[in-house]
């Protein structure tokens, strides 16, 4: 038993609710020790906000708590079991190298998973050695944090250390384990899992753990198990809209990789577009392009799909009823992610009120960045503080003609221009985590042991609205490759 003292220097306060669903939904499993562990990066801000004594925890326990080396006093460590659809094929999977601690309750009294990610094999684990390199966790550190900064609903990283091992995929790399925290882990898949091999109690159970867990407000409503789809669709519209609107492409929109609470989860091939183009894709494994940019929402609708089908038993008695309250819940998803996106999109141009031309007037400007090969970022932010210069496109009548219907669209509302210019600032990034600067850190730190330039960019990526000098550097584009730019899951 840790004693009190420990307690309150660590702040761990930890619960195990999903511990407590049936059984086949999990196995326990402690983390696998590891020989001699080094804290590489810790998250001090999420620390406070979970609760927990950010310097108490960069001490040795503290890295051993996080290196899977010792348990924290209230922790249940256990492996989810859950299936999923990749790449449109169904198949079983789970955690197959990641155990979840248990749930940290925060002092507002929030709940977030606390996960090991890379701390060795489970029952889950295929074959697989259940670790993970140092360098895609730095990057899912990396990425997920300049998500948050984006305000991109997001799982986030609390901390990456590395193992003392070398762990073998293309080459022999570096082992390490990152701390995830979720709102939860509950994806599309856990509910397939369970709608394929579990009884309908146990799917029952599950629906309304993610309802009490998620969605109190709905909890009893008349058909709790219909509002459960509509809410998860709802924010899964916003989700993807919010995507799109910054030009990032999640790379691997499994089934599995989908979570109820609607947080970005899992990643592995991410990456954030350049050159506008709705056919861009970043993945090696994605060969035929199912994954890519302009993809993305019609994917997401299929994966609510999936997720309608497993709670089929529960929306009415009448399977042909349960069928069309699904079909009807599924069929607002493109509405209510257009609607977001609009809204989205009308900020990034500081339009205020709804007119029926804005639509055209977004696709127009789109259409002629596709068109002229103009960067996705830059140029919002060119328009932004009216800076049109050096590229291509800004030189053409198209734009020019473009140009005066947006400035006319401006004049016809009641905020003045430089309300219309404060919005867009609020909601175009001075910067976005670049591939490039990405690279270029991941290699400096796995490389060269050198973790100052991913210290840079995490802290320039923090306040991407903030539109500050330093900055500057950090929108600049790559140099031009003839190689495309490729990401891989890093398992």
């Amino acid at each position: 038993m840790i004693e009190t003292k420990e307690i309150i220097e660590t702040g761990w306060n930890l619960d195990n609710s999903y511990a407590r669903l049936p059984k086949s939904f999990f196995t326990r499993q402690n983390p696998t020790p590891v020989p001699s562990p080094k804290l590489i990066i810790f998250n001090d801000s999420l620390a406070t906000s979970l609760g927990l004594n950010f310097l108490a925890l960069k001490s040795d326990d503290g890295t051993e708590v996080f290196a899977g080396n010792k348990i924290p006093d209230g922790a249940l460590p256990l492996a989810q079991a859950y299936a999923g659809h990749q790449f449109g094929h169904f198949t079983m999977l789970g955690d197959g190298r990641a155990v979840l601690l248990g749930e940290q309750i925060t002092p507002k009294g929030e709940r977030f998973d606390i996960q090991l990610k890379g701390s060795g094999e489970t029952p889950y684990s295929r074959g697989g050695d259940g670790r993970a390199a140092l360098g895609p966790m730095l990057r899912e550190y990396i990425i997920s944090e300049a998500m948050y900064g984006l305000g991109i609903p997001t799982t986030r990283s609390l901390a990456v250390v590395t193992t003392g091992e070398s762990i073998i995929r293309e080459t022999e790399q570096p082992g390490a384990i990152l701390t995830r925290v979720a709102a939860s882990h509950l994806r599309v898949g856990t509910f397939q899992y369970a709608a394929q091999w579990g009884t309908t109690q146990e799917l029952q159970a599950l629906a309304d753990y993610a309802l009490k867990r998620h969605f109190p407000e709905v909890s009893d409503d008349e058909n709790r198990y219909l509002s459960l789809l509509k809410e998860v669709i709802k924010r899964q519209a916003v989700l993807i809209a919010k995507w799109q609107l910054v030009g990032f492409i999640h790379g691997v929109m499994n089934t599995d990789n989908m979570t109820i609470s609607g947080e970005t989860i899992d990643y592995g091939p991410c990456a954030f577009m350049d050159t506008y183009d709705p056919a861009t894709v970043f993945s090696s494994i994605d060969i035929r392009g199912r994954y890519a940019y302009g993809n993305q929402p019609n994917i997401a609708a299929w994966n609510l799909a999936r997720f309608a089908e497993t709670l089929l038993p529960l929306l009415h008695d009448n399977q042909e009823q349960a069928v069309k309250l699904a079909q009807d819940a599924i069929s607002d998803f493109a509405e209510l992610y257009n609607i977001n996106w609009l809204e989205g999109m009308r900020a990034k141009l500081g339009i205020f009120n709804e007119e029926q031309e804005d639509e055209a007037l977004i696709e127009d400007l789109l259409n002629m960045m596709q068109k002229y090969g103009a960067d996705y970022t830059n140029t919002f932010r060119a328009l932004t503080f009216n800076k049109l210069s050096d590229t291509m496109m800004f030189d053409t009548t198209e734009f020019t003609q473009w140009h005066e219907l947006w400035q006319a669209r401006l004049d016809r509302q009641q905020e003045p221009k430089a309300s219309s210019y404060q919005l867009m600032q609020s909601n175009n990034p001075a910067i976005i985590p670049r591939n490039h600067r990405v690279e270029e850190a991941l290699e400096a730190a796995v490389k060269h042991g050198d973790y100052s330039v991913m210290e840079r960019l995490i802290n320039v990526l923090s306040c991407p609205y903030g539109h500050s000098p330093e900055q500057e550097d950090y929108s600049t584009l790559p140099e031009k490759s003839d190689r495309p730019y490729r990401t891989f899951c890093g398992t």
